[in-house]
């Protein structure tokens, strides 16, 4: 009986009659590395955009190169960019990430803040993950009695994979890397424990010696990577003879990077993996605005709302249009189980597990398939605990190996059939023709997305028309209208620029009206219009929202002044221009510039021993600044002190004798 099974094992690679090219592994890895570079060359002469700022150009640790590897090591990931700790724990239970912030640290210490070859590497990891996809199914397959299909299987899910725009977010964005590594590492550990346990004796801890190490990388690159302790011993149940206790026997040399990692976490930012979720609408999805409070969502509420962004995530995989970079609420709105849409997803999603489970047992390679897609999104789905937002592209992309693995072998069993242990390469064409098909549309759409993604102005402009209800990219959109409306040296585009983003803000606190940094930006925008006094209010707001709100108090301050001096200056209204003034000085007493303007006015108004009072304490402030004696003495002349007046005129000289042409 064994002869005979294995005379039909030769018999299958012998009658598959297929060219040459249908089995040369080399040509296959190198269509796939050639096809990522050509779906992610127009990424090369990309910004940096969205959340390269956290982890690059704005995070203090990576900026200083490899003299900050110690600091990244030390703290929290956003640790470097918010620079104040506890900010770096807004998201619930904090993140630790550190070795892609190493990565751009090196970066930043041998090429400068060069985003281009930073996209470079992004490309480059990504062909590495096609090319190891492939040889891990490869290696998944190569003892299955129909050797055959391990071909295409191997050839169809990596082309699927590299091809799918849905990862245009993390391969396009910079700060992506950290799926990326995430995912090579994962499947780097993967192939060499399968390959260990198909071994020699003598090279079998060699290849565990590997895996640690990838499992290390990835793992310390994003949590996630903790779910292929699940996936590993699912591929040894499935893929070899081993039971599910030997399975789970040979996956335990990945328990050492996985405690390792747990140790260095918890002594970093602690044990609280989940965390209480915060209580503001951006960092938390589950809370809703009820009068002026946060309130949580009922147990309901937020049950149907993940089961409502499981289906979307499902969708994408399928047909992956619209893409957006921002889900954040109420881009998914609040859901009940009286949506079809939500009991479609419990229905899918409950029968992919049981059928997932059932196959799986039976040793069924679809079933690694499934379990892998579901086991992979269930870490991000927070049904376990909140990650923050209610879903987002780059959290698909470690499940859609799962994906494209399940659609090719679904298209291997419907279209190739077996006679008598033989099979004809001619059933392969329908098969290759639909990959072939799908990856090209996919590629298109891949190549087409990338360009969204060249800076924050075009991210932001292009999603905004698309998560209309997103609070976070409306904001976005505005505040980042509002700072380039600055360098606009076209009046009326620059106004054009500011009014458009009034709009986008405006739409933010429709949304969510406890949205303290959407006023802010409103009384950013409003002070550049010069509408002092609408400025002042949403300044206001956002205090009554959060009274030690830093950024809006300093603001208030600057647009008390900037309205003392329009109203002084431009519309020669003293009164109002006192009354700002004195404002902005209780705001900030020591604000060199109110101080002076505070002389101006009061020497304007007739009040000399005021203006002397105020030009008096910018002189001790800037003790040789020849332009605070001049006005001083100026002020003496006008109460009619002539000697003091010259006095401070002839000290204001000494200290820049052009000074009085500058008056």
């Amino acid at each position: 009986m064994a002869k005979s099974k294995q005379k039909k094992s030769k018999s299958t690679k012998v009658n598959l009659n297929a060219p040459a090219w249908f089995t040369n592994a080399k040509l296959h890895m190198a269509i796939i590395a050639v096809f990522a570079a050509v779906l992610y060359t127009n990424t090369l002469g990309h910004q940096y955009a969205l959340d390269d700022s956290i982890v690059i150009i704005d995070n203090d640790f990576t900026k200083k190169g490899f003299s900050g590897i110690g600091d990244i090591m030390r703290y929290d990931t956003f640790r470097g960019f918010f620079k104040v700790e506890g900010k770096d724990k807004l998201v619930s239970g904090g993140r630790y990430r550190p070795f892609t912030l190493v990565m751009f640290a090196a970066g930043i210490s041998m090429w400068g803040e060069k985003p281009g070859i930073s996209h470079f590497i992004n490309l480059l990891l990504y062909a590495g993950i096609g090319i190891m996809l492939y040889l891990w199914i490869q290696l998944l397959l190569k003892n299955k009695k129909n050797y055959g299909y391990g071909w295409f299987i191997a050839l169809a899910t990596a082309l699927l994979f590299v091809a799918h725009p849905v990862h245009t977010e993390c391969v396009a964005n910079i700060k992506g890397r950290d799926e990326i590594m995430a995912l090579l590492g994962s499947i780097v550990a993967a192939y060499f424990m399968l390959k260990s346990y198909r071994s020699e004796a003598g090279s079998n801890s060699k290849y565990i010696g590997f895996a640690c190490l990838a499992f290390l990388i990835a793992i310390f690159s994003k949590e996630n990577t903790i779910t292929f302790l699940g996936v590993i011993p699912l591929m040894f149940f499935v893929f070899t003879k081993a039971n599910l206790g030997e399975s789970i026997a040979k996956t335990l040399p990945l328990l050492v990077p996985a405690i390792l990692f747990i140790v260095v976490r918890t002594a970093v930012i602690g044990f609280d993996v989940g965390g209480d979720p915060p209580k503001e609408m951006m960092n938390n999805p589950y809370i809703k605005v009820v009068g002026s409070n946060y309130v949580p969502f009922t147990s309901g509420e937020k049950l149907a709302t993940i089961f409502f962004t499981l289906l979307k995530y499902l969708q994408l995989q399928v047909f992956p249009y619209p893409l957006t970079h921002d889900y954040y609420p109420r881009h998914i709105e609040i859901m009940s189980f009286t949506n079809w849409q939500v009991i479609l997803s419990v229905l899918v999603h409950f029968g992919l597990l049981i059928y997932g489970l059932m196959l799986s047992a039976k040793k069924k390679i679809l079933g690694f398939g499934i379990l892998y897609y579901i086991g992979t999104l269930f870490i991000v789905s927070n049904l376990l605990f909140p990650v923050g937002t209610n879903m987002a592209e780059r959290f698909l992309f470690m499940p859609s190996v799962g994906f494209c693995f399940v659609v090719a072998v679904f298209l291997h069993k419907v279209f190739v059939k077996f006679n008598d242990g033989k099979i004809n390469f001619k059933q392969y064409t329908a098969p290759l023709g639909i990959v072939g098909v799908v990856a090209l549309l996919f590629g298109i759409m891949t190549i087409l997305r990338n360009p969204v993604w060249y800076n924050n102005m075009s991210l932001f402009v292009n999603d905004a028309d698309i998560s209309v209800n997103s609070a976070k990219l409306q904001n976005s959109v505005g505040g980042e209208l509002v700072t380039k409306s600055v360098e606009e040296p076209n009046e009326t585009k620059r106004k054009n620029m500011i009014t458009k983003a009034v709009g986008h803000l405006n739409q933010a606190v429709k949304i969510h009206p406890n949205y303290k940094n959407a006023y802010l930006l409103l009384g950013n925008a409003h002070n550049y219009l010069q509408e002092y006094e609408k400025s002042i209010q949403y300044y206001e707001h956002a205090l009554s929202l959060d009274p030690n709100y830093a950024d809006a108090n300093n603001n208030l301050a600057i647009t008390y002044r900037s309205a003392g001096r329009y109203f002084g200056e431009q519309k020669n209204d003293l009164g109002k221009s006192l009354s700002y003034l004195t404002k902005a000085e209780q705001a900030n007493p020591d604000d060199i510039e109110t101080i002076r303007l505070l002389g101006v006015v009061y020497g304007m108004s007739g009040n000399s021993q005021k203006a002397i009072s105020y030009f008096s304490k910018v002189t001790t402030l800037q003790p040789n600044s020849a332009s605070a004696w001049l006005n001083l003495g100026n002020a003496y002349g006008q109460a009619g002190d002539v000697q003091k007046a010259e006095t401070y005129r002839q000290k204001a000289i000494g200290l820049d004798p052009n000074v009085l042409k500058q008056q």
